[in-house]
């Protein structure tokens, strides 16, 4: 990262970049989302596709209870990583495995869950600002291209291998297993199997993008490019690369536009209204082509 660093300086100062790459954070965070970007669109297109987007909303939720937690046992305040993929896991196999065991319909499991993370997460976020700086739990909620660091950098790097590792030995039987299960059973496909792998790499995924969307909206993040890449594609493959390339495209241009217009907006703000943005054209563009 110091040599990318180091370059991305040069070109600043020889005027091919403009001012703001003159900070480091803007590199680490410009990595970052092009790292996240990808990995929301393509786990996106699946949260659409298999109705799990109150889920996605419930597991960044958790986020806020696990970093709490984290901060209570002594972890750094500023990347409490241990308790905060624990609990996320946790949280969302837990959630899973009640699902498959119970008559409750799962909105309203899904619903129950939301509000008790919530609850957790804001009264232990009270007592834990008590105890560190109040911007460490506002980066938390919305979160902060200030806040990336290398050790970020590794851990996105990592997540994002395994992914790309599980979707390019699993990804069409996956794919089979969410669009239609009974098929996917009668071809021998484990669908129960394949329901957890999606559970953990949603956690995994939301967690990793805490950093630059905040725990409120990354849930948003991979719900709005998917149902903005719905309205204008007309294929699953379409789908599927649309959505990766608005959702990296919101992430890049949400951490820069910010800075560049001196804008003292949140990234995961910025991000989300970006993404927002484009959900709204889209609307207008299919009504518009409908009138026509």
């Amino acid at each position: 990262m110091e040599s990318l660093r180091n370059w991305a300086f040069q070109l600043q100062a020889e005027g091919v970049l403009p001012g703001i790459f003159e900070y480091g954070f803007l590199i680490n965070a410009l990595v970052a989302a092009l790292i996240i970007g990808p990995l929301l669109g393509g786990m996106g297109s699946l949260v659409v596709i298999k109705r799990l987007a109150f889920f996605s909303e419930a597991v960044g939720h958790a986020a806020l209870t696990g970093i709490a937690i984290g901060i209570l046992l002594g972890e750094p305040a500023a990347h409490p990583y241990a308790s905060l993929f624990s609990f996320c896991l946790i949280f969302a196999l837990l959630l899973h495995w009640i699902k498959s065991r119970t008559q409750v319909p799962y909105d309203a499991l899904v619903g129950v869950f939301l509000a008790v993370a919530i609850a957790m997460g804001a009264a232990l976020l009270l007592y834990v600002a008590r105890k560190v700086n109040i911007h460490i739990i506002e980066n938390v909620l919305f979160g902060s291209i200030l806040t990336v660091q290398d050790r970020d950098l590794f851990i996105l790097a990592v997540i994002g291998a395994i992914c790309l590792l599980l979707a390019i030995m699993f990804g069409n039987q996956a794919l089979l297993a969410s669009l239609n299960p009974e098929l996917a059973r009668v071809n021998g496909i484990n669908t129960r199997l394949f329901d957890y792998i999606f559970v953990v790499m949603i956690a995994l995924i939301t967690v990793a993008a805490v950093k630059i969307a905040g725990a409120i909206l990354v849930g948003a993040m991979l719900l709005i490019p998917a149902t903005t890449a719905r309205l204008v594609t007309r294929n699953i493959r379409q789908f599927f690369w649309s959505n990766i390339l608005l959702s990296t495209l919101c992430c890049v241009v949400g951490i820069i536009m910010p800075m560049a217009l001196d804008l003292p907006i949140p990234s995961g703000a910025a991000i989300v209204l970006l993404a927002s943005l484009g959900f709204v054209l889209a609307v207008i563009f299919n009504r518009l082509k409908a009138i026509a």
